[in-house]
């Protein structure tokens, strides 16, 4: 059965996650990382996708960026992919798959939804605990929105912006929500509408989803049986 496309609209944001096959590593090195970033910064100038924040751990990536058009996400991501996967097998001598499939991504609604998907992307060194402090880890975005350091490639939300009137502020507003701890129902809310592909947010966030793209926007819990959507 062919595979239903991803939920997918113009102007709002997605979480992305791309993970290495069987769990495996997708960098190796810093030189890996570097390579993955400026391919990534390509990507997002090629298709127009604004990226808001990212981090990427040895064997996982994760992204929260805006489309412009329907197709933007997965065109970066394709031209990402193949040309990152050719520069990794050349470098490394291997030869094969990289990625665990397809990546996935899920809708996410604006204001707090957006801050708190930004909060978990950049606490995963922390939960990792590769890091006590996440601006430390130097490859992700939280560094840039705390001011310690310039990232090119991103675009910051509108939600994010409004966090202050200026860069200080913002930083300032920003340490404090990333030192409040994501509470277990809303992780396990992120991670479930991610692997299912949907739509979080709001309730009316959710409805706008479903009519304009005629797709169920809702997680569903295990065994619930499908209903389409009239």
């Amino acid at each position: 059965m062919a595979r239903l496309p991803r939920l997918d609209l113009p102007g709002i944001p997605q979480h992305i996650v791309q993970r290495g096959n069987n769990r495996l590593p997708c960098f190796l090195d810093d030189g890996d990382r570097l390579r993955y970033l400026e391919l990534l910064r390509d990507a997002l100038h090629a298709t127009r996708v604004q990226l808001h924040a990212y981090v990427l751990m040895d064997n996982h990536v994760h992204m929260l960026a805006t489309p412009s058009d329907v197709g933007d996400i997965g065109r970066c991501m394709q031209r990402l992919g193949r040309q990152y996967v050719g520069l990794f097998n050349a470098r490394h001598r291997r030869t094969g798959t990289l990625w665990e499939g397809r990546y996935k991504a899920c809708l996410v609604d604006s204001e707090r939804y957006v801050l708190t998907c930004q909060r978990y992307i950049e606490l995963n060194p922390l939960r990792a605990r590769i890091t006590d402090d996440p601006a430390a880890y130097r490859w992700s975005s939280c560094a840039a929105h705390l001011g310690e350091r310039t990232r090119p490639l991103l675009t910051p939300h509108p939600a994010w912006q409004a966090l202050g009137r200026d860069p200080a502020t913002r930083a300032t507003a920003w340490r404090h929500l990333l030192d409040e701890a994501i509470g277990d129902e809303e992780m396990t809310k992120i991670r479930r509408y991610l692997q299912q592909q949907r739509a979080w947010g709001r309730d009316d966030f959710q409805a706008m989803v479903e009519a304009k793209t005629k797709r169920f926007a809702c997680i569903r819990d295990a065994h619930r049986p499908r209903n389409p959507i009239k």
